[in-house]
């Protein structure tokens, strides 16, 4: 019985640590500057993380969905390409539905 109440402790420890992982990359966070922006990769990043930004900026109005300091086209490009990949591509991972083909008119 003892391994188990030890396996519990181990999964609680790997999502607290995973919480604190994703919300040290959110935007506005204070590690992108004017002088080093946010690039693509950081936009697909910022992308996946947008449900997460949404929730922290209730309690610390600094976080932000978008990160403010970005290198232009290329963030916006990797963060929409990660919110429609997503969110969108859930979709089209579902199983179709076969229907019969009704042909009459």
């Amino acid at each position: 019985m003892k391994p188990l109440k030890n396996r519990k402790y181990m999964y609680i420890f790997i999502v607290i640590g995973l919480v604190f992982l994703v919300t040290s990359c959110l935007p506005g966070s204070l590690e992108m500057t004017s002088d080093k922006p946010a690039g693509f990769f950081k936009g697909i990043w910022h992308g996946w993380l947008a449900p997460v930004s949404l929730i922290a900026h209730f309690f610390n109005p600094e976080i932000r969905i978008y990160e403010t300091y970005n290198t232009g086209w290329w963030y916006d490009f990797g963060f929409y390409m990660a919110i429609v990949g997503g969110f969108g591509g859930l979709s089209l991972a579902r199983k179709k539905s076969h229907h019969k083909d009704n042909r009459h008119c």
